[in-house]
């Protein structure tokens, strides 16, 4: 990414390869050899697409799969050795301090407080403050790949008394976080996560939402767990906005949507397309008066 006047910023260059490491996972949470070979045929691909020579800088860095796996050691030597690339591993906390970075800077200079809630696979990152840097920072181990793994296995729900018991668990896990933010009248509440992105577009293509996905209210949001809990994960990707990879998590993914916004007190949200890579390339790029045009970041 480089930034560009007029814009905030600009892609340089950008490769997605999908792994979905968390099948690759066994039940110790380790990286199998599968999974360890295709992030090294990965990062390996990314490095070798670049299409410019390399530049002076690339961060690496491993998301919540890798960073919560007991052999993550291994993995990352094995991947620096067969590609030359070190994987960095960012914590849960420093994941939501970025991902309120770049919020705040899609918000623009007007916004005043927010309050920024993101659903990953392993991990919900929840940031809130006033200024450049958020004041509260909290990660939580309830991403909807693990609350899948630990409560939906294969992505259904068996009975109603089972979501009940998920309902129960989020939210004991966020009544006892100490200091948790709250939504404020004044504020604004900003989404960062491809799983509320896609329940937006969920709800606005049932008509229940508006400005065509970009904000999701929380009435709306209990719907759709009716519905996407009503279908396997079959029927699920074939709803509007619900991707097929993502379709086994997704109900995972609106539980823990519908708990953050109650236990925060959002009656709706702003979905932000940015989140920690855009925070991370924002920091590293610098002021918006510094250009670094051959800055990469492989992730």
């Amino acid at each position: 990414m480089r930034r560009r006047p007029g814009t905030v910023l600009e892609p340089v260059f950008s490769r997605k390869v999908r792994l979905r490491l968390h099948e690759t996972l066994d039940r110790k949470g380790r990286l199998d050899k599968a999974g360890m070979k295709s992030v090294e045929r990965a990062v390996a691909e990314a490095v070798a697409a670049d299409p410019r020579p390399c530049g002076p800088e690339v961060f690496a860095f491993a998301t919540s799969v890798i960073r919560d796996a007991p052999n993550r050691d291994e993995i990352i030597a094995r991947v620096a050795r067969t590609t030359g690339t070190r994987l960095r591993v960012l914590s849960g906390v420093e994941e939501a301090r970025l991902a309120y970075v770049a919020a705040r800077q899609w918000a623009g200079p007007t916004a005043g407080q927010l309050l920024v809630l993101d659903i990953g696979g392993g991990t919900v990152e929840i940031a809130s403050g006033t200024g450049d840097q958020p004041r509260v920072v909290h990660s939580l181990p309830l991403g909807a790949r693990r609350i899948t793994r630990d409560w939906l296995p294969g992505g259904t729900a068996p009975s109603q008394r089972r979501l009940a018991e998920i309902r129960q668990h989020l939210h004991r896990s966020l009544e006892a976080v100490p200091g948790l933010p709250q939504a404020e009248p004044d504020g604004r509440v900003l989404a960062c996560s491809k799983t509320f992105e896609q329940l937006a577009r969920l709800a606005a293509a049932q008509g229940k939402a508006p400005r065509a996905g970009r904000r999701l209210a929380l009435p709306q949001l209990r719907t759709s767990v009716s519905l996407l809990a009503d279908a396997g994960p079959a029927r699920r990707a074939k709803l509007p906005g619900i991707s097929r990879h993502r379709a086994e998590q997704s109900l995972a993914g609106a539980l823990i949507a519908q708990a953050l916004m109650e236990a925060c007190g959002a009656r709706s949200v702003e979905i932000c397309p940015w989140s920690t890579r855009e925070g991370l390339l924002l920091e590293r790029l610098g002021p918006p008066h510094i250009t670094a045009d051959r800055s990469r970041l492989a992730g």
